[in-house]
């Protein structure tokens, strides 16, 4: 018996290792992006990029940090969400696409903090950035994992629906009563 439980055991926590995780294990990885991401913030305010553009910078520079700034918020608000609902595939996505679209706003800003600024602020705001890449890593397998779940929920139900249908098709219809004939009195 105990040679047969030694044998399965592995089988055992490889099943309860793979599927979604639960709500409770995602909040707080929700939650911990958020927090990191919100670190951005500080460093973000203490860009000029009004002064680069002084130095001779390009004028894009400011709508790159302005839309940093945006993309944070918008961040924040979706990992809010998140938090809240976190069996949505479209809340779960979004989430993940503001990161992107933020790391993606943040690259593009650094050569300007580097060279019109201070390098070592540039430095320091991919390095806070990159503090996150293990929160976006936990939330991109979240969403295969989730996305996968969904895929199989939604093939039962398909299958569901037409196993019923063709059920539903292979019933005879009900005769309809047969009509009463009046029968009239003199």
């Amino acid at each position: 018996m105990k040679l047969l439980l030694m044998a399965f055991f592995p089988l055992f926590s490889l099943a309860q290792t793979t599927g979604i995780a639960t709500p409770w294990d995602t909040a707080p990885m929700v939650a911990a992006l958020s927090t990191q991401a919100a670190r951005l913030k500080p460093i973000l305010d203490q860009l000029t990029p009004k002064e680069w553009v002084a130095k001779g910078a390009p004028d894009a520079y400011i709508a790159q940090w302005k839309g940093a700034e945006d993309e944070l918020g918008f961040l924040a608000d979706s990992a809010k969400a998140l938090e809240k609902q976190p069996e949505r595939l479209p809340l779960a996505l979004d989430t993940y696409f503001r990161l992107q679209s933020l790391e993606l706003r943040l690259n593009s800003l650094v050569e300007g903090v580097r060279n019109y600024q201070n390098p070592a602020v540039g430095d320091l705001l991919i390095g806070v950035a990159a503090e996150n890449s293990a929160n976006r890593d936990k939330l991109r397998q979240y969403i295969t994992d989730l996305a996968v779940t969904k895929e199989q929920e939604f093939e039962v139900a398909d299958k569901e629906a037409q196993r019923c249908r063709g059920q539903l098709t292979r019933q005879t219809p009900a005769k309809p009563p047969a009509a009463k004939k009046k029968t009239t009195q003199p």
